[in-house]
């Protein structure tokens, strides 16, 4: 079915998303995505990878309240639906098993 596999940037922002829990917005799932993959995340980028994972049906999004620090603007936070879920425990679930194919690799890491 189209729409329904993950891309390796999708799979990471969904992980991020579930990672941050209640304090997923943009500009955490960047950071969060740079401490972890070591590359910059492009606020743009993510911004249209949030985009197409709520037009899948993957996350859902809210308004939180506006703030000071913010200049009264308010943030928009991430949660990734049931659909999410499955979707990242199925992404999970393949990753395993090709690892598992590959003489001399296991998935604890070690060769």
């Amino acid at each position: 079915m189209k729409g329904t596999n993950l891309g390796e940037f999708e799979e990471l922002v969904l992980l991020t998303i579930a990672a941050l829990v209640s304090d997923a917005y943009s500009v955490a799932i960047c950071d969060e995505l740079t401490n972890y993959t070591g590359r910059a995340a492009k606020l743009g980028v993510v911004h249209a990878v949030l985009n197409r994972l709520e037009e899948k049906g993957l996350v859902k999004s809210r308004m939180g309240e506006a703030t000071n620090a913010r200049g009264g603007k308010r943030k928009r936070y991430y949660e990734v639906t049931q659909a999410g879920k499955v979707a990242l425990t199925r992404a999970r679930e393949v990753r395993e098993a090709l690892w598992r194919t590959i003489p001399g690799f296991n998935l604890e890491g070690s060769v």
